[in-house]
């Protein structure tokens, strides 16, 4: 057996060295690296030319025989979504998020759903079967079987997991889970990576599906290492406000389906309820129409969503104007009003500037790009907008509006919704009329502002 040497690693990106210090010095992190252990390198062999280890057998790619690879339903439409489909029998499952946004009790909700055709293991670290069980007739769940083991010692679960054979293992929480062979504290990064490790080799090795619970940093990182997504299939975050009672599961690693997929569901007294509809929750427009305010279509995975933009734009009273963005990127914020001042003559460098996403949902690509600024545009004149108008495409530095993909398929979910006019880039233009809908294409940013005129 090789021996193991004391090894500090670096809890922000993963990268081991021999000796301590201050700031990493891959990723320049400070006050990261926590002592850690590892296996040393076997030692290479002479006669072999400097390698030893056993001769593997080889494979020609053509001659790999492909099957459709199965999918075992989790019971929340949602969910099989944002996992491609699914729950892949060997693959491991991430699910992060901050403390209370409802991780535990998805999965509880699933493990009950799956518990009535297949034999499941809730492995918590955090609480005791009593706490389980009571959250479980709280939440009003069936009675399915489903097993419960309160351990956080990884070998022990392992043991049992090999003597139950379940067909799913959930492990709430990874941060929870030790290696009793490892002398640092839960939670550190050698005890997240050994875990992680673990309980990887035991899926493939078993086809068991895992589920891995992961709590968010205050910066909004997965606690541990980086590396750790790199050695699961799935990757998932819970996003949205604890004060608000949407949340929306994201895929921001998938290699079974389409990244960015997006989950909505909605929290309630008996736990995660299913929004198959997102869009008609997102555009609940209650009250008068106010200036500033403009529907957009995003495309989430692989299917549209229609979110509402709010701009308020108003008098500065500081030597330098704010600029806030809630569910944008502020960077892109302030590129997108120099564009609209140079190409548009509209200043707003000696105003307050607040842009935010209604619903909790964060625009992650540039379609909005046309909307936010005819929003802006919108509020700086005080004149409301049509409530039944649509606006998406991306703007360049020269004020041009450039076209986004699935431009047919954002105009048919605008038009199911009831929505009449439609301010789209030209190249996106369809070439059939879409019933219901009129449609201007823009090739120009001062295009787009005619039309509101």
């Amino acid at each position: 057996m090789a021996k193991k040497k004391t090894s500090y690693i670096c809890s922000a990106c993963g990268e081991a060295t021999n000796k301590w210090a201050g700031q990493c010095v891959s990723c320049g992190a400070w006050n990261t690296l926590e002592e850690g252990s590892r296996p040393a390198a076997p030692a290479a062999d002479a006669r072999l030319g400097g390698y030893s280890g056993a001769v593997m057998s080889v494979q020609e790619l053509g001659a790999v025989e492909l099957a459709e690879t199965p999918r075992i339903g989790t019971g929340l439409a949602e969910l099989d979504r944002v996992l491609g489909g699914g729950l892949v029998a060997g693959s491991v499952v991430l699910v992060g998020g901050d403390p209370g946004v409802g991780k535990s009790t998805a999965l509880l909700q699933v493990g009950s759903n799956l518990a009535a055709q297949h034999k499941v293991l809730y492995v918590s670290g955090e609480e005791s079967p009593r706490q389980i069980a009571m959250s479980s007739r709280r939440l009003g769940l069936a009675d399915n079987g489903m097993l419960l083991l309160a351990e956080t010692v990884i070998e022990n679960i392992l043991a049992t997991a090999a003597e139950v054979k379940p067909r799913v293992l959930v492990i709430d929480s990874i941060q929870t889970m030790q290696v009793g062979a490892l002398a640092s504290a839960p939670g550190s990064v050698a005890q997240v990576r050994e875990s992680a490790a673990l309980l990887t080799r035991f899926a493939k090795q078993s086809g068991t599906a895992v589920f891995l619970v992961g709590h968010v940093t205050k910066s909004g990182n997965l606690a541990g290492p980086r590396v750790l997504e790199h050695m699961i299939d799935v990757v998932c975050y819970f996003e949205g406000n604890l004060d608000s009672r949407y949340r929306l599961l994201r895929a921001v690693k998938n290699r079974f389906g389409a990244v960015n997929e997006l989950g909505v569901f909605a929290m309630t007294d008996r736990g995660l309820k299913e929004i198959s509809n997102p869009s008609a929750i997102f555009l609940s427009r209650d009250g008068e129409p106010a200036p500033g305010s403009l529907v957009t279509v995003l495309w989430e995975g692989s299917r549209p969503l229609l979110v509402e933009l709010q701009a308020l734009v108003d008098q500065s009273r500081a030597e330098i104007p704010k600029r806030l963005a809630v569910g944008l990127e502020n960077n892109r914020l302030g590129l997108l009003l120099a564009v609209l001042h140079r190409h548009g003559r509209l200043a707003t460098y000696d105003r307050d500037v607040f842009v935010n996403v209604v619903g909790g949902v964060r625009v992650n690509e540039t379609a909005a790009d046309l909307a936010l600024l005819l929003a802006v545009a919108s509020s700086l004149a005080n004149r409301t907008l049509a409530r039944d108008l649509v606006v998406f495409g991306e703007v360049g530095l020269a004020g041009e509006v450039r076209p986004v993909l699935n431009g047919q398929e954002r105009l048919r979910e605008a038009a199911k919704h009831g929505f009449k006019r439609a301010i789209i880039p030209k190249a996106n233009a369809p070439r059939e009329p879409i019933k219901g809908l009129q449609v201007t294409a823009v090739a120009k940013l001062a295009e787009a502002l005619e039309t509101l005129t």
